[in-house]
């Protein structure tokens, strides 16, 4: 009977279902099924004794670790003893009768022996895998629920069939078999489920771009999916290491220290998907451990997901320390490393704003005096060097929140913040005007900086270009005084005083109609045929005289009679379009438009109202706009130009390359023409880059089919370079300055040379040319002639 149980415990213990929790293996096996058997046929304290005898055989053969095998004797013989004593305690109160009382008492035995082993199991196993032991007696309940319900049910079947013919107990062994095999496999299944579940859930927490936060999840995380003792990250480009396990991270640093887990290493190479090296995953146990197949497979899949994210991670960093390094470079001049005009601009409108609540801003204008003797004697690296020293010396010399910057030569700005009463800017000001007096060293020589300096206190309205401009202001009031610093008084500001003046007066000049148009003639280069012709406002004041547009637009635009003043141009413009169509010029009269007027979407109707009432078709006229950001950003302006186009009113972008963006304007804007800069046409007989310019524009013109036209052409030389780069038209005073509508067809009468309709001789003879397709801007229809190009 004793070799027979303990024959029967050996092989139960022997059938497992293997789980590894860290570097420890725990089995699910039969032994409860055999321990009821067995206190049911013999006394409870031989199945207790062959138990301790079975299990520390097994333990022997299988190397067990001592403090594992004495647990797992000790809690069998603890099960088969609790299984016995309650057996023998209801058979001895209560005496089975029948089959099903039979049954019943085993069943009661077997669910003793059950709590008793999960009672005892449980918590050492929630210990071993860092779990909640309540956590760890939730999980995979089901199954383990299943499981003890077979082997009651085999354990019973077995009793059964004791008493009725020991024969049969033959089919025992292959339906226990049988049912370990398909409970073994269901089991397998939930872990490697659970294992791509938990796999996805890893990768997904590696999705972060900060390389702190990916190195230390997937240390978390891979001591979690792999049950490890520790984890272990290094990285060979930066040489970084950090080590922990799925609580926290005992290490990250640099230069790696020895870890503390000592046994079994399983190290994973991490390489990206060009195969080169980006580091070493190790997972370390205290203890021999060998990954399955599904493991070694899950190791792969998780280093391969740690090399993406270690390499996004990175080149999401760079891509930060880059944006970085520009924003500050945006932001801070190159030379001093003081805030620019941009910074200056942008602080002081922050700080205007809040100029209610946390006291007086001031701006500081400073220009050095006579620094360009210091540039010429001692050359452009001595300057530098000095504008360096004044840098430091302003930067040390201002209270804590008070901005330098350098606007760019030798001009500096202090943005003065908080001040508790406009009067104590002055003595700020005369604090750091004093720093700059001290003589600066420079190759043995002692060099005295002079600096005048203007001061203005923020209006209670306006914005940071106003408080500039009054800035500059006082600063030249104090270098005509010869003093060295200036407040600015607004008495003494004639500018200022002058738009005011204007803006009193531009309700009575739009009533009496002082605002005139003069046109300027566009030529085709290679034959001097008019093409169209530009209109050029300008205010003729009773008391002022002519007053030039730059004087007077920025103040018309800031008052509401922007509208009235436009339709004042256009209704000039298309009056002399009309006058040169019946005398036999059909020319296109181009007229500027204010950025203000795109965010009135009124403007397009307007616009056609004034065409039909001139009885003109759209296309006579070009609306010129100038590059700004405005133009470049708002959808309002792409709804107002897009109204206009599908009109068939043409488009013309002016100081083209000069504004904000111009590709990316002309992306976005349906423009049929574009002006080069007078600025460019200026330079070219000079400047290479110039040319490269007017040469590129030219071309990128052709590659889109619009018309190209320069902008100040003075002289015969600029007038042929241009037609041979392929420019077909242009304006400027080589052909006419501005003129009335009268004057104008006068000498379109005239023409060059006999030739009516022209203003310059032709660059070559008619049979000298290649005639390509027409422009966007047609030329005078009474001679269906087109703008020609060099052979």
């Amino acid at each position: 009977m004793v070799l027979a149980l303990i024959l029967t415990i050996t092989v139960s213990a022997s059938v497992q279902a293997p789980i590894r929790i860290r570097s420890t293996t725990h089995a699910i096996t039969w032994n409860d099924t055999a321990i009821v058997i067995g206190v049911a046929v013999a006394p409870t304290s031989w199945v207790v004794l062959c138990t301790g005898v079975s299990l520390a055989i097994l333990s022997r053969v299988h190397r067990t670790p001592p403090i594992k095998a004495i647990f797992n004797i000790s809690k069998n013989m603890l099960v088969a003893a609790a299984a016995g004593t309650t057996l023998t305690l209801v058979d001895w109160v209560w005496p089975p009768r029948g089959l099903d009382q039979m049954i019943g008492l085993v069943a009661l035995a077997y669910t003793v022996a059950a709590l008793v082993d999960e009672i005892v199991a449980m918590p050492v196993i929630a210990l071993a895998a860092r779990r909640k032991i309540r956590q760890q007696f939730s999980a995979n309940w089901d199954l383990r629920l299943v499981g003890y319900a077979v082997r009651f049910v085999v354990a019973v079947l077995t009793l059964i069939l004791l008493k009725v013919d020991v024969r049969l107990l033959v089919a025992i062994p292959p339906l226990a078999l049988s049912l370990h095999l398909t409970y073994s496999t269901r089991v397998r299944a939930r872990a490697e489920r659970q294992a791509w579940q938990d796999l996805a859930h890893t990768t997904d927490a590696l999705n972060v771009v900060d390389i702190n936060a990916v190195l230390h999840t997937a240390v978390a995380q891979a001591a979690n999916l792999f049950s490890a003792d520790e984890v272990e990250v290094e990285l060979r480009e930066s040489r970084r290491t950090v080590r922990g396990n799925s609580e926290t991270v005992t290490y990250d640093g640099f230069a790696s220290q020895p870890s503390t887990v000592n046994g079994s290493v399983i190290p994973m190479e991490m390489k990206g998907y060009d195969g080169s090296h980006i580091g070493m995953l190790r997972l370390r146990f205290r203890g021999p451990v060998k990954l399955s197949e599904r493991e070694q497979y899950t190791l792969r899949t998780f280093a391969s997901a740690l090399c993406t994210a270690v390499r996004n991670a990175s080149a999401y960093a760079e891509l930060n320390r880059v944006a970085e390094e520009h924003a500050h470079a945006a932001a801070h001049d190159a030379l001093t490393g003081l805030a620019n005009r941009r910074q200056l601009l942008d602080r002081g409108a922050e700080q205007l704003g809040q100029r209610r609540t946390e006291g007086v801003v001031a701006l500081l204008l400073i220009d050095l005096n006579h620094f360009k003797e210091v540039n010429d004697t001692l050359g452009h690296a001595a300057g530098d060097r000095v504008l360096i020293q004044v840098a430091e010396r302003l930067r040390g010399a201002v209270h804590g929140e008070d901005l330098v910057a350098r606007l760019g030569g030798d001009e500096f700005a202090v943005l003065f913040h908080g001040l508790p009463a406009p009067a104590v800017a002055a003595h700020r000001a005369e604090t750091l005007l004093t720093a700059l007096h001290e003589p600066i060293e420079l190759d043995g020589m002692r060099i005295s900086v002079e600096a005048s300096g203007g001061i203005a206190v923020a209006p209670s309205s306006g914005g940071m270009t106003e408080l500039l401009r009054r800035a500059d202001v006082a600063m030249y009031q104090a270098k005509r005084a010869g003093r060295r610093i200036a407040t600015y008084a607004p008495t003494r500001d004639t500018a200022d005083l002058g738009r005011l003046s204007l803006g009193g007066d531009l309700p009575r000049a739009v009533a009496d109609h002082e605002f005139t148009v003069n046109f300027q003639p566009i030529v085709d280069l290679g034959s001097g045929e008019v093409v169209a012709a530009e209109a050029l406002a300008r205010w003729r004041h009773p008391a002022r005289g002519t007053i030039d547009p730059l004087r007077f637009l920025e103040t018309v635009e800031r008052s509401g009679l922007l509208p009235a003043f436009a339709e004042a141009v256009l209704d000039q413009s298309l009056i002399a379009v009309n006058t040169w169509r019946e005398a036999g010029f059909d020319l296109p009269v181009a007229v500027n438009v204010s950025p203000r007027s795109l965010l009135d979407a009124r403007f397009p109707g307007s616009v056609l109202a004034r065409l039909r009432a001139h009885d003109l078709p759209p296309d006579r006229l070009v609306l010129e706009l100038t590059e700004t950001l405005t133009l470049s950003q708002l959808e309002v302006v792409d709804q107002v130009l897009g109204q206009l186009r599908d009109a068939g009113i043409q488009l013309a972008l002016d100081d083209f390359g000069t504004g904000y963006s111009s590709l990316s304007v002309l992306s976005r804007i349906p423009v049929h023409e574009l002006k080069i800069d007078r600025g460019f046409v200026t330079a070219m007989e000079t400047s290479a880059e110039a040319t490269a310019v007017i040469r590129s524009t030219v071309d990128l013109g052709r590659s889109l089919n619009l018309s190209v036209v320069a902008e100040g052409v003075e002289s015969e030389p600029q007038r042929r370079a241009l037609w041979e780069l392929g420019c077909a038209a242009g304006q400027g005073h080589l052909f006419a300055r501005p003129m009335p509508a009268a004057r104008l067809l006068a000498a379109l009468h005239q023409g060059a040379g006999g030739r009516p309709g022209t203003l310059a001789p032709a660059l070559h003879d008619e049979g000298a040319v290649v005639r390509l397709s027409p422009g966007r801007r047609p030329g005078p229809r009474r001679a269906e002639r087109l703008p020609h190009l060099p052979a």
